[in-house]
């Protein structure tokens, strides 16, 4: 039998630590919203407290099945209001510490779901994995 490795089309975290992500050897320290079909953009939001329904909603026009939440250090979850946009299209969301969050949007994404990771990102230091 013949074993060949996956191409994975998707972006992918290849590390983290407090306050950062990285994309292949780009180190990311504001919070960002990465989708498994390319999409990116930075997530206006610096704290876990300044969440609010529109933050959720530039999710919710991503039309993914899936959001993975990444909330920071330690995993807390956003208000019912705050995820109203994402319930209202039926898209679910998993929320998640932030480096939980990166390992697994990798999984998924390398399933070829169609899901995207919102990591937030608040000022920290650390080592990194």
């Amino acid at each position: 039998m013949k074993i060949q490795a996956d191409f994975i089309n998707a972006p992918s975290i290849s590390g983290y630590g407090a306050g950062w992500i990285s994309i292949g050897s780009e180190k990311i320290s504001v919070s960002v919203v990465i989708g498994s079909r390319g999409e990116r953009f930075n997530w206006s939001c610096e704290r876990f407290e300044d969440l609010t329904a529109e933050h959720f909603a530039q999710l919710a026009a991503l039309g993914t099945e899936l959001i993975v939440f990444g909330s920071g250090e330690h995993i807390r979850f956003p208000e019912a209001a705050c995820i109203k946009p994402l319930i209202d299209q039926q898209i679910g969301i998993e929320t998640m510490d932030t480096h939980a969050a990166c390992r697994t949007y990798n999984i998924l994404a390398g399933e070829d779901r169609h899901v995207a990771l919102a990591v937030l990102l608040e000022a920290g230091s650390g080592e990194g994995h």
